[in-house]
């Protein structure tokens, strides 16, 4: 082979290796970013339960703006991103807010609820917000955004079979604890990036989760009898790769 083809083929595989992981780095990072915020989004709310849940106030201050903040500071102390002004590529930054936006929405939609006096538990936890949220982010970006178990409650959350895969390796206790699981498939012949984050149980979720198994919680449903530490389920991301 002559030299001057020799280097035309090694020019040609050096931009062809370049190319294919800087893509998929970039979507698997912006995936990777956007269910941390998801997972920043749920805890705040669940760190405001017992105010929200408070019959004896009316005026919780829980604004919208209030949560929007408290998720940005939230954010920042997980990834050191400031959303304010994220060192992220404007793409990345842009479906960032969208998710922020929708989360907020969805704390503006609840006010009347959340600020009722006399009412205690009013239905607003972490896995409702998320649906919601989820929901509304898919709408405004196409990229398929949602909550999962193998319990699920909401028929919505109820696993496709790649999800369903995903959270019977979550629950290998070899697995590691806190890994994301992500692969590209084809889909009618274009490929997309699945990323599913594990989302375990803590101690506040036990009263809704815990034992006994069966019984009903404040919520009206059957408890799954999970312990501290169980993998409760997932986030799932789908992401469409150029």
């Amino acid at each position: 082979m002559k030299t001057g083809h020799v280097t035309l083929v090694v020019g040609a595989l050096l931009v062809a290796a370049m190319n294919a992981p800087v893509w998929a780095a970039t979507e698997t990072e912006t995936a990777e970013l956007i269910l941390k915020l998801m997972q920043a989004g749920r805890s705040v709310v669940a760190a405001h339960q017992e105010m929200i849940n408070d019959s004896r106030k009316a005026d919780k201050g829980f604004t919208p703006e209030i949560f929007g903040d408290r998720v940005i500071q939230r954010y920042r102390q997980d990834t050191n991103i400031d959303l304010r002004n994220p060192n992220v590529s404007p793409g990345t930054a842009k479906l960032l807010w969208a998710l922020l936006d929708s989360g907020k929405e969805v704390v503006g939609e609840f006010q009347p609820v959340i600020n009722k006096p006399g009412v205690g538990f009013k239905g607003f936890i972490p896995a409702k917000w998320g649906r919601m949220a989820a929901d509304k982010f898919t709408q405004k970006t196409g990229l398929r955004l949602k909550l999962t178990s193998l319990n699920y409650r909401w028929p919505g959350n109820r696993p496709d079979d790649f999800e369903m895969d995903v959270l019977k390796l979550f629950q290998d206790p070899n697995y590691p604890k806190g890994k994301d699981y992500f692969k590209t498939i084809m889909v009618d012949g274009r490929p997309q990036l699945r990323i599913m984050t594990p989302e375990y149980v803590k101690p506040a979720c036990l009263q809704c989760h815990g034992e006994p198994k069966g019984e009903k919680d404040i919520t009206g449903m059957k408890k799954e009898g999970y312990k501290d530490g169980d993998v409760a389920g997932a986030i799932s991301l789908t992401v469409p790769v150029r």
